[in-house]
Parts: C-alpha cells; sequence; structure tokens
C-alpha cells in the first residue's frame, strides 16, 4: 500500500511516520515543507495542479494529512488549516489515482460543551477561536470533496514529543526548574481545566486504523475520559519524585488567568497572563469514543500516568 504523509515532521506526524514504517505493506513518501522530507511542498502557497502532477506520479492508494499551525493570527490559520486542505481535495480531485484521505482534525472544532457531558461526532460545532473555526472549515471541505475520506478528529494528544508550549510541558518544565532549584513550593494556575488527553502513540494507531478501513465522514479520537490538569499535575509530580507542594493561584476576574509556571510574583497577586488553554473550548472537553471502537476497531491503550512520564524524561534531560 502506497501511503502518502503530509507533515511527517510535525508532532503527530512524526508519530504516524513511524507507525506506518513499522507495518512491512506500506510504502511510505513523506511530503513536506522541510530538507528532510521526500519532496518538498507547501501546502500553504502551492498550486492544486503542482500536487496533481506528484499524484499521478507517485499513485498513492491512501493521503494521511497531518500538516497544519496550532499557533498565529487568524490569516496564518487559514492559510496553513484551510487552504491547505482545500489544496489536497482540489489535488485528489483532479488526479487519477482515486487515493483515499485521512484527514487529522481536532476538538477544537467542537468548542466548548456541558461539563460532565461527553462530545459525540453529531454534536454541532460551535468553534470558539480562530484555530478551531480554520480546523472546522478545513473538515467541511473534506466532507463536501466528494473523495473517500475520513476525518480524526484528535482531543487533546500528549506522550513524548510533547511541545514545550503546551500545558503539559509548561507544567513539566515548570516542575524541573523548581526540582532544579530546590524550591519546595510550586504555584501554579489554571489547573481547573479539563481535558481529554489521548496518547500521540494511541493516535498514530487510529491513522493506521483509519487508513486501511473503509469508515468515512468524522471520528473522534480521545480517552473518554476528562481528567482535570490539576491532577495532571499531581500524577507528574508522582512520577517526577517531587516532593514539594503544589499551590493553585486564584484565577483574576476578567477573561484572562494565571498560567501553568507562571513566575512566583514578589507580591501575593499574580499578573493576569494568557489562558494555558486559548483553544477556545472552555472549562471541560470530553470525547465520546465508540465510533472509533466500532468502526475502526480502535481503543486507547496507554494511559495518562505512562504518557506523563514520557513528558517528565524528556523535560528532566533539558539542560
Amino acid at each position: 500500500m502506497r501511503v502518502l504523509l503530509i507533515g511527517a515532521n510535525g508532532y503527530l506526524g512524526r508519530f504516524v511516520a513511524d507507525r506506518l514504517l513499522a507495518d512491512p505493506a506500506v510504502q511510505l513518501t513523506a511530503l513536506g515543507r522541510g530538507d528532510d522530507a521526500d519532496v518538498r511542498f507547501d501546502l500553504a502557497t502551492g498550486s492544486p495542479g503542482a500536487l496533481t502532477r506528484f499524484l499521478d506520479a507517485v499513485h498513492p492508494g491512501v493521503v494521511v494529512n497531518c500538516a497544519g499551525a496550532t499557533r498565529g493570527g487568524a490569516r496564518d490559520l487559514t492559510r496553513h488549516n484551510t487552504v491547505a486542505v482545500a489544496t489536497v481535495c482540489e489535488a485528489l480531485r483532479r488526479s487519477g489515482c482515486g487515493a483515499r484521505l485521512v484527514q487529522l482534525g481536532c476538538s477544537a472544532e467542537y468548542g466548548p460543551s456541558q461539563p460532565g457531558s461527553s462530545t459525540a461526532e453529531d454534536a454541532v460545532p460551535r468553534p470558539g477561536g480562530p484555530y478551531g473555526v480554520s480546523k472546522l472549515a478545513a473538515t467541511e471541505l473534506v466532507l463536501g470533496s466528494g473523495l473517500d475520506a475520513v476525518v480524526l478528529r484528535v482531543f487533546s494528544p500528549a506522550g513524548p514529543g510533547t511541545p514545550a508550549g503546551s500545558p503539559l510541558g509548561r507544567l513539566a518544565e515548570a516542575m524541573r526548574r523548581a526540582m532544579q532549584s530546590g524550591d519546595g513550593e510550586l504555584k501554579l494556575g489554571g489547573l481547573g481545566v479539563q481535558r481529554d488527553f489521548v496518547d500521540v502513540r494511541d493516535v498514530a494507531r487510529a491513522v493506521h486504523a483509519a487508513s486501511l478501513s473503509a469508515a468515512q465522514g468524522v471520528i473522534n479520537i480521545g480517552s473518554g475520559r476528562a481528567v482535570r490538569l490539576r491532577d495532571a499535575a499531581a500524577v507528574l509530580a508522582r512520577v517526577a519524585g517531587y516532593g514539594g507542594a503544589l499551590h493553585e493561584l486564584d484565577a483574576p476576574p476578567g477573561p484572562l488567568r494565571a498560567a501553568i509556571g507562571h513566575p512566583r510574583p514578589d507580591s501575593d497577586h499574580a499578573s493576569p497572563v494568557a489562558y494555558p488553554y486559548p483553544d477556545g473550548c472552555g472549562s471541560w472537553q470530553q470525547a465520546d469514543v465508540r465510533t472509533a471502537r466500532d468502526r475502526l476497531g480502535w481503543r486507547p491503550r496507554i494511559n495518562l500516568e505512562e504518557s506523563l512520564a514520557d513528558i517528565w524524561m524528556e523535560a528532566a534531560c533539558r539542560i
């Protein structure tokens, strides 16, 4: 099976590449902007015609799109998350390869949900920020393309390779610094948020399963369990061997909150900084993952403690 992987050097794409390469039946070609890609191509600026010519030459049976941007202004997010997907869809429509498309979406497309609820694929999307809007627009392009396509809506990925700027990455870095300085007290903010964390290696397994399946439409990929960031911090402290006290900073009024790992202020009042989850999803997200089980035969295997242990191992190795 020939698979074209777009975005193989990204956080999710690296693990998807590893998973696909482990399958002896897969012949993998990586397309991306980096020098180490098999083929250099920028989806945000490249033309559908150029991509079509490449598809006709390689003739993949599956195209997996892990490319995209998580940060930046609305213009950049639209260019990298929406226009890029429009290019992929148009190129696949023009090509004679007939490839199946596996698109990685994001739970930010759903927006805020009711605390205690599990979000299923038939929920009406109400993204709360430009990132979610750009990803939802991409999903709608895929679903309306007429292609053999599936969109995996990934909830909050965790595990090895977690970006240092992500909430769990910042949490690990704050703990590393506290241990390095011998600080017996760690003040953290924004710990009341609850998210559905899913290990990045389980996400890669889901992509592999989706590549081999005939499932179409939207499929949630998550653990099916919301975890409070405060509880994740406690687990991280245990796996790190941090014996100090964890104190949660009181959130100031207004839309801003004290962020994870905010430096300890001289006064008793922390300065408000960006909310640690600027994803527009509110205080709660939890996936209904029954569709992934029923249509992909997929279940998450790696628990949050193992994911956090891997995040801590990488943070502890930083100098």
